[in-house]
């Protein structure tokens, strides 16, 4: 196991804005955005301490799902490598790749290269997907997403352990006697599955290195937490082990405006106090997401955040 987040404190990340942009959360100003936006916020996120930058996966998006999705989602792994290139220190998360969309031979070959890149900065964070159209198009059986992705994180354990030479056999996918370098820079990159579902919970506990909820209120957090170390223990699973959740809405102050019911917003010792909460359920990293007009606002949040907020988090 790999330890990638501090022992003893509550960590902090963030998923990007611009490389994804559903209705459901992107804000106005990133339609115009591009790659100079995309860099000063992993810039920001690098100089505050950030754990990780995230990004999503989405390869094509339907008609019948553009006007909430969008149809603006960046390559997860051309942004990080790209995002590598220009930060030292914030780790890199795909949050989450749809790994059973791509052999994980292909796979292995795009995430080792960007952890041998960038230093060993690679979080892979891997989910079953939803976009029934996505798989079609692929020719991937929707149906069995779940198996397949089991399935999948096996192979990719072998595919991106040390071996030169890595050898799997399963149901679906056999390979041996193929080699592939370069290595990732980690001995063994962590893998972190994503959902909130039983299978999802289940498949983090038993083949996971952390589990990203999608999204669950706080009221479900310790239900679902206890479900996880059950899980582990049943499995004989131990070592490291990050949970992590998606906060609110933030707004380190007074914004002047009305920034949406769910948002948390205030002064930063009555935000940090507020995420407090998270630890004490047993949550090891928080994803945080800002309101904001333009780059500028973000950025000068995060570092409001960083600087404010952060150093409180732990009590």
């Amino acid at each position: 196991m790999v330890r990638v987040l501090p022992e003893g404190r509550l960590a902090y990340g963030m998923q990007l804005p611009v490389q994804s942009q559903s209705a459901l959360y992107a804000e106005s100003w990133e339609v115009a955005a591009g790659a100079e936006d995309l860099v000063e916020v992993a810039r920001a996120a690098d100089r505050g301490g950030f754990a990780y930058v995230a990004v999503c996966d989405h390869v094509a998006i339907p008609r019948r799902l553009a006007d909430t999705m969008g149809t603006t989602w960046y390559d997860p792994v051309a942004t990080l490598a790209h995002l590598a290139a220009v930060t030292e220190r914030v780790q890199l998360l795909s949050h989450v790749a749809v790994v059973g969309l791509r052999h994980p031979l292909a796979t292995a070959k795009q995430y080792a290269t960007l952890d041998h890149l960038s230093g060993g900065r690679l979080i892979l964070g891997v989910g079953a997907g939803h976009v029934t159209e996505e798989f079609a198009a692929l020719g991937v059986d929707f149906a069995r997403r779940g198996a397949l992705l089991d399935e999948t994180i096996d192979a990719l354990r072998a595919a991106l352990g040390p071996e030169e030479f890595p050898e799997f056999a399963g149901e679906r996918y056999a390979f041996s006697g193929l080699g592939q370098k370069p290595r990732p820079a980690r001995e063994r990159v962590p893998v972190w599955v994503g959902g909130s579902s039983p299978a999802a919970v289940r498949r983090a506990a038993v083949r996971g290195d952390g589990w990203l909820p999608q999204g669950d209120p706080r009221r479900d957090l310790p239900s679902r937490i206890t479900r996880l170390r059950e899980l582990r223990e049943r499995a004989g699973r131990t070592g490291p082990f990050a949970i992590g959740a998606l906060t609110e809405p933030l707004y380190v102050g007074d914004a002047g405006r009305d920034l949406g019911r769910r948002t948390l917003s205030g002064k930063p010792e009555a935000l940090a106090e507020s995420l407090r909460a998270y630890g004490a359920m047993g949550v090891h990293q928080i994803q945080v997401r800002f309101r904001s007009r333009s780059r500028g606002e973000l950025t000068d949040q995060m570092a409001a955040f960083a600087a404010d907020v952060a150093p409180h988090l732990d009590g």
